[in-house]
């Protein structure tokens, strides 16, 4: 597995909820704080290899985000949950398929809870 490029800058709106994320490589990538919360990379998120689908997030915001050494950031959402790494690698990965994985969420509650789909991002 390739490397990440460094991260440059995040910076997050705190009204539109939305984290800018920069990179070395010149990509940039604009994620919503609902996105980045039920994308957690979190055991109570990922499940251990089973992920789990959170509900109910449209309104969370970011309240701190913080540096874990040069890997990555913790971010700690309005919601109380805290727990999670975003490393460098996998905030890539997330800026990167962003798109693909936004409709594979709205799909999977879509299909829990027997709604319209919801396509805006």
């Amino acid at each position: 597995m390739a490397a990440a490029p460094a991260l440059t800058r995040l910076h997050y709106h705190q009204r539109s909820k939305q984290l800018d994320i920069c990179f070395a490589d010149g990509t940039e990538s604009c994620l919503s704080a609902e996105f980045l919360r039920v994308h957690s990379p979190s055991a109570e998120v990922q499940g251990h290899g089973n992920p789990k689908l959170v509900l109910n997030k449209s309104g969370v915001g970011i309240s701190t985000i913080e540096p874990t050494g040069h890997y990555g950031v913790r971010i700690v959402f309005d919601d109380g949950h805290q727990t999670g790494i975003f490393s460098t690698h996998y905030l890539y990965h997330l800026c990167q398929h962003h798109q693909e994985l936004w409709q594979q969420y709205q799909e999977n509650v879509a299909q829990q809870q027997q709604i319209p789909i919801r396509l805006k991002l």
